[in-house]
């Protein structure tokens, strides 16, 4: 029998729907480029609306049926969203097949109160309730690639809980999607408003062109003086692996935490005062390069990584613009490569800020079309999932994606808020809703690793 507060805190479905597009599109198969078939798993995030005057009175079923009309309005344009995944069967690889399937649409209701949940920005057990989560299976084809869950709590404030197939939109593309989808709706918005916004929202061009295999390695072999180009961050990976596969470390997952720090401009600012010293007036650095290194070595400290072993900081470049020819305005696939550096855990803590900062740069500046093309190359083998990494910290810049901004309902949400990532090794820097200058770290810890992580993380910053 269910304890009271088990009760209180249950989440009822109230509604379960596939909505389609409000125009089909001819059935067509579209080519999904090596950037695309890396992680074909949902990422989730949450956006947490407070209770307003213009929504609590009313009605749940208002709200969902605003949200599906947009949704079906969205899936017109941006058609692959209604298809599903399929394998070619001759090289086994992934596609994605427009056929106008649809997205699923999920209501639901809670007694729970926004209030209730604490600092929206720290991950809850609880959230995992307010998004949909279809079971796999095994079969792609029958895996809805865009799901959806509109929540109403008991104080009237709602979530709406999203889930996004990695091979469908990287962040850029996801963040345009889920903009137009809320214009679309236009719940409790001004018609000047919504017109306004539809405006700004880019066309999206689904094609993935240039990223497709065949030309990209073409390019990369008759390019330059003749040399091959590295992709610095895969060959990183396969030595961390074969480091792991050698040591004699216990291997899977253990409990994680996951952990929102928020770091303030002032905090910015003393971090790199203290980092670069007095001199450093002259050394001119932006705020992810000085948080990313912190976190590297904050983060490799409170884990008591092995002096000797190679640790590896990777992060996120968008290839939008690196790429020659640049990709189209309003490209919808995914178009980020990893760069990366490396050092033994010895070297990291001893090197200085500046050096691991000018490293850094190095890396992003290597990300040309060269490496684009070998990146994409070195992605052509069977894809296996990555084992648990202890050495590796990969960073995902959300900063110029602010989520929170996107009002499905009246106003900015007071919080968007993604799952615990697939990669656990992944942390977000994300911008803070309350002060634009702020950046949120949301990184996960091992558990007995978060009190260390702390205390190295936010000494440097106080």
């Amino acid at each position: 029998m269910a304890t009271s507060h088990e009760s209180h805190s249950q989440v009822s479905l109230t509604k379960f729907l596939t909505v389609f597009p409000k125009t089909l599109n001819p059935p067509k198969i579209l080519e999904l480029s090596n950037l695309d078939r890396q992680c074909p798993l949902h990422m989730y995030l949450i956006f947490f609306y407070n209770p307003s005057s213009l929504y609590t009175n009313s009605s749940l079923d208002l709200v969902f049926t605003k949200l599906k009309i947009g949704l079906e309005e969205t899936l017109s344009i941006w058609s692959p969203a209604a298809g599903r995944l399929d394998r070619n069967p001759i090289d086994g690889k992934l596609n994605l097949r427009c056929d106008n399937r649809g997205a699923i649409l999920v209501q639901a209701i809670t007694n729970v109160k926004i209030s209730e949940l604490g600092d929206l920005s720290n991950y809850n057990e609880f959230f995992e309730k307010l998004v949909h989560k279809p079971v796999l299976n095994g079969n792609f084809s029958e895996f809805p690639l865009v799901v959806a869950q509109v929540t109403r709590f008991g104080c009237g404030g709602y979530a709406i809980g999203t889930g996004i197939s990695h091979s469908l939109f990287d962040g850029p593309a996801a963040y345009e999607f889920l903009s137009a989808w809320a214009a679309n709706s236009a719940i409790f918005k001004e018609h000047q408003y919504e017109v306004e916004l539809l405006h700004r929202i880019i066309t999206p061009m689904h094609e993935r062109g240039r990223l497709l295999t065949g030309g990209s390695i073409v390019a990369n072999r008759c390019s330059g003086s003749g040399a091959m180009t590295v992709a610095v961050a895969i060959d990183h990976l396969y030595k961390l692996i074969m480091q792991s596969a050698m040591g004699n470390e216990e291997v899977g997952r253990k409990e994680y935490v996951c952990r929102t720090f928020r770091v303030s401009r002032g905090m910015i600012e003393r971090l790199k005062k203290n980092a670069l010293g007095e001199n450093g007036g002259d050394f001119a650095c932006s705020s992810f390069d000085v948080i990313a290194a912190h976190l590297w070595k904050a983060r490799t400290k409170a884990l008591s990584v092995s002096k000797e072993k190679m640790v590896c900081l990777q992060f996120a470049v968008d290839a939008r613009n690196k790429l020659m020819p640049p990709l189209p305005k309003g490209f919808s696939g995914n178009a980020f490569v990893l760069a990366s550096v490396a050092l033994t855990a010895k070297q990291l803590e001893e090197e200085s800020y500046k050096t691991i900062i000018e490293m850094i740069r190095n890396a992003k500046s290597r990300v040309n079309n060269d490496y684009i093309n070998a990146y994409q190359q070195g992605l052509e083998g069977p894809q296996a999932s990555l084992p648990p990494l202890k050495e590796l910290t990969v960073v995902s810049d959300w900063t110029r994606m602010p989520f929170h901004k996107i009002e499905f309902l009246h106003g900015v949400a007071a919080y968007a808020s993604p799952l615990k990532p697939p990669i656990l090794e992944v942390a977000y820097f994300l911008q803070s809703p309350t002060d634009s200058q702020s950046i949120d770290v949301q990184v996960p810890l091992l558990s007995h690793t978060l009190d260390a992580f702390s205390s190295y993380f936010l000494t440097s910053m106080q």
